[in-house]
């Protein structure tokens, strides 16, 4: 299962619009993700990330097949120590490690490559599979926000998960 984090490229515009198509991933994701989402959301996606230095979302290939995305989301002020990620796996790679092994591959590099003493991610109550993924990879459970999300006209709790930097 050789995993590759890479940059967006413009031949992964059909995978990712297939992708992210799916209400099952949009499900588990914040609003700005377009539904539907088109060709363009895929074109400005692509283009956006070209233009970031550092690179700051990741394209996960596995075998050669896109699977999914990855990024991080710098803080600022008095939390610019404080790295957030997030991603998404297609559904039908879902169960085979990509997820997990695209999270430790993340978490390594920001580690390697920036000054950030916390990485966290922010999960949906009801994404167990996430959570386990980012079990896998040493977070911990730092937090439960009751009812903090709106999706889909339902209130859900987010889960924080955090994993720190252990040489500080």
């Amino acid at each position: 299962m050789p995993v590759q984090l890479r940059p967006w490229q413009w031949k992964d515009v059909p995978q990712l619009m297939n992708i992210c198509n799916n209400i099952h991933i949009w499900n588990n994701l914040r609003d700005q993700m377009p539904r539907p989402y088109t060709k363009r959301d895929a074109e400005e996606w692509v283009r956006f990330n070209s233009q970031q230095h550092p690179m700051r979302n990741f394209c996960i290939e596995a075998d050669g097949v896109v699977v999914g995305g990855i990024g991080m989301v710098f803080q600022q002020d008095i939390y610019k120590k404080n790295i957030e990620v997030g991603y998404y796996i297609a559904e039908e790679e879902w169960g085979k490690g990509y997820a997990s092994e695209a999270v430790r591959q993340l978490v390594d590099h920001i580690f390697a490559t920036t000054d950030c003493i916390r990485v966290y991610a922010e999960v949906f109550a009801h994404n167990l599979g996430s959570m386990a993924v980012l079990r896998k990879n040493g977070f911990q459970q730092e937090a439960i926000l009751h009812k903090s999300i709106f999706k889909n006209g339902h209130i859900i709790d987010a889960h924080i998960w955090v994993r720190f930097r252990e040489d500080v």
